[in-house]
């Protein structure tokens, strides 16, 4: 496995100059998917008994482009968002690249999965791959309060205050008392966003 350079890669935290990765724990095999040795991830990871280790053994598997054993929905919701975020930053595309093309098998599972992949990419500001992917997740469960406040916040990014304020209110529809939206729909009419 290559060294490690620490000054040009994300682990999970901003600043990981003073990380310490033991032998054989889930942290080396994320190492060793940056480092592109998806044989050793998946070995790490078959060998340790917990939640993330399931799922990285099946992370691994879809990176390598073949799916034996599925997901749960409880692993998509709880771990595929920080994946994701992990190979955005890490600059990892082609493995991106593989992922995004498992998310239509995956969001048999979960229906979630698109908007968790549309919330990934506008926090890392690929918005038009955003707008994407919660337009997908807006064709599967359009009655998902969280899409349409991600949708608005979409929008305000894009200075489209007036899509912004629809997808607010489609928010509020069904969450009224959301605090954040009823923040978001009061700065837009005030004008203040």
């Amino acid at each position: 496995m290559k060294g490690l350079n620490k000054e040009n890669f994300f682990f999970f935290a901003d600043d990981c100059s003073s990380i310490e990765i033991v032998p054989n724990s889930v942290e080396h095999a994320y190492l060793a998917i940056i480092n592109d040795d998806l044989v050793s991830a998946k070995k790490i990871f078959l060998n340790i008994d917990s939640p993330r280790a399931k799922w990285g053994s099946i992370f691994v598997s879809i990176l390598e482009g073949y799916l034996k054993d599925f997901p749960t929905y409880f692993q998509l919701r709880n771990f595929m968002e920080i994946d994701i975020d992990f190979l955005i930053k890490n600059e990892k595309i082609n493995y991106i690249e593989q992922f995004l093309g498992a998310l239509d098998l995956l969001a048999t599972i979960n229906q979630e999965t698109y908007k968790f992949i549309g919330r990934v990419m506008f926090e890392n500001k690929l918005y038009t791959a955003s707008l994407k992917y919660l337009e997908k997740a807006k064709q599967i469960y359009y009655n998902d309060p969280e899409l349409h406040f991600l949708l608005a916040k979409y929008y305000l990014q894009a200075h489209n205050k007036q899509e912004a304020l629809f997808y607010i209110n489609e928010c509020l529809k069904l969450l009224p008392n959301y605090f954040p939206a009823l923040d978001i729909k009061q700065r837009i009419e005030e004008n203040s966003i």
